[in-house]
Order: C-alpha cells, then structure tokens, then sequence
C-alpha cells in the first residue's frame, strides 16, 4: 500500500499557511485531532469498558449527562490545556468558559465546543460527534473569558469530528470545507475530499416531525409544501449525522423553534455558529428562519437559536414560509 499521495491534517495546515501567510492554527485543530482520536477510540470500546449510560447527574440545562459526556469533556479540556495558544475553553457541559491563560500568556483562541453531540445514542452504535469553534482572544486579560461571546461571523475555525463507520473531520478555516478521514493504519487523519460543496438543492428535509404539534405555523406551512412536493424525510437524531449527511448530498436540516422551547432547542456557540459555518462556506445557507445565523450577537454562553441549514434553494424555500 502507497502513502505517497496522501495529506495529513497537519501537512494541509502548515500548507495552508505557507500559501495564505495566515494564521498558525495548527496547534489548536492538530489538538482537537488528538482528543478527537482518543474519543473515538473510547467510543468504540464504550460497551467492553462499560462507560455506556448515564453518569447519575445533569448538566446545565437540565439533560441527563451521559458517562461518554463527561469523559469527552474532560480529554477535550487537557489538550486544550496544553496548547499554548488556547485562552479560553468553553463546553456546553460546562457552566462557565475556563480560562487557561490570558493574552499577555499567549493566549489567542478561543475553543468553543459541543463534546459529544448526540451521546445519547452511543449505546445503540449510532453516529455520534464532537462539535468545534474557533475564535480569536479579542479581550484584555481581565475580560478574558467574554472573548466567546462573539457572532458566529467572527470565528475562525470550526468543524466536527464524526464518529461513525469511519471518523471523519469536517473543517474550514474561512476558505472553503475539506474532509479528513482518520486512517487506521497511519493514525493521522488524511484529506479525503478537498473543497466540499453543498448541492445547489435537493428534495430531502432533515427534523423530528414527531413535534408537528409544537411547531410553528410557519413550519407546518413548510411541511405541507414538502409533503405536496415529493419531499423525502431522513433523520437520524443526531446532529453530527444529519448535517454530515446534508453538507454531502444536499437538502435541509431543521431544528427549529417550538412552543415549549420558543428560543429553539440547540445552543449558539456549541452547535448552531460552528455548523452554519461550515455550511456556508461549503456554498449553502444557515438562517434561524427569518435572519442569517451567523449574524446574531450572543448575550449569553449557554444561548438558544433555532437553525434550518443546507442547500441554498432548500433553505429559501423554508424561509419563504416566514415571509
């Protein structure tokens, strides 16, 4: 077997800034690589080392923690740790953004993160992931930790890790999404498809349509013109899964908001931004329904937003329905 035309992660990143003179962001995705192996390698083996099922406690926002949550919390704050570029990490099962060294420490990013999208799942061999944001330090030291709080037009990296049949990394860093695969045999994730683009449109739309009756009118209007349509349905329940797919075979991915969760049920930082992101730049749209996604300034880490994303013509004909 030839190694000779493959790219790792870390040859495209050192690449990218030899050609761009940008910047040196190899250390902070070469870091989430690192704890993104190790998650998947537990993952694995989450049934023989019997860390399936729940911790016994609750995070923030009220949802039962998976043992796999805090397992993949704690391996994404050491490597973040021990970057000496990160400043602040940020979870969504943290209450609060650490600060691990400020900008006078060299301390320039900001590694925002969703640890293990969908953990819920894990017990059933289902895709699963880990959700990450980059931003730059744009604070002096005593405001350190606020430097998250930046519209998602701000960030400077971001991505997923899939753990599924094979462990891909979805990334951009603002010029276009490359997707790695993490190679079993060298233990390095290799470019795999450079230069993903969303297709234009396609007859597929991604929600829990269980919630018909908690959503709004604007989305029921919606549903029922997919359904006269032709319209396909696909949803596998986790975020990681049901986007990775869509950035790939184009369609509509929703969460949307509903009247027991009228702010949406996904949070900003952690899912929404990194996602609308990657969205983007692959040649497809983000919104919340009636305004850009990436365009809303945060108030809070922990914030809510409902999202539709996908394929450019398939995200207009959602919002269409909120005119």
């Amino acid at each position: 077997m030839s190694f000779d035309n493959l790219t790792t992660l870390r040859a495209h990143l050192d690449a990218q800034k030899r050609e761009n003179g940008g910047r040196d962001l190899a250390g902070v995705i070469g870091a989430i690589a690192l704890a993104g192996k190790w998650v998947a390698n537990r993952i694995r083996r989450a049934r023989i080392e019997d860390v399936l099922g729940e911790v016994g406690g609750v995070n923030l926002h009220g949802e039962t923690q998976q043992k796999l949550d805090v397992l993949a919390d704690d391996v994404l704050l050491e490597c973040m740790r021990a970057c000496t570029d990160v400043a602040v990490y940020a979870s969504e099962e943290r209450d609060e953004p650490i600060v691990l060294r400020p900008g006078s420490g060299g301390g320039r990013y900001c590694v925002v993160v969703d640890p293990l999208d969908g953990s819920s799942n894990v017990d059933f061999a289902v895709s699963v992931g880990t959700i990450f944001s980059v931003l730059e330090n744009d604070q002096p030291d005593e405001t350190t930790a606020r430097a998250v709080l930046q519209p998602g037009s701000r960030q400077i990296a971001a991505g997923y890790v899939l753990y599924g049949s094979s462990v891909c990394m979805m990334l951009t860093l603002g010029e276009g999404v490359d997707l790695f695969v993490l190679d079993p045999i060298l233990g390095e994730f290799v470019l795999a498809e450079p230069g993903v683009r969303i297709p234009e449109k396609k007859a597929i739309y991604s929600l829990n349509e269980a919630y018909w009756n908690e959503f709004d009118d604007e989305i029921r209007s919606y549903l029922g013109w997919a359904h006269e349509n032709g319209y396909a349905s696909r949803y596998v329940g986790s975020m990681v899964a049901d986007v990775h797919r869509t950035l790939l075979k184009g369609g509509v991915f929703l969460y949307p908001a509903m009247r027991k969760a009228p702010q949406g049920k996904l949070r900003l930082l952690y899912e929404c931004n990194p996602m609308a992101l990657l969205a983007e730049q692959a040649g497809g749209s983000a919104a919340t329904g009636r305004e850009r996604i990436l365009d809303l300034a945060p108030r809070e880490v922990h914030q809510r937003a409902p999202i539709v994303l996908g394929s450019p013509a398939e995200v207009e004909a959602v919002v269409r329905h909120f005119a």
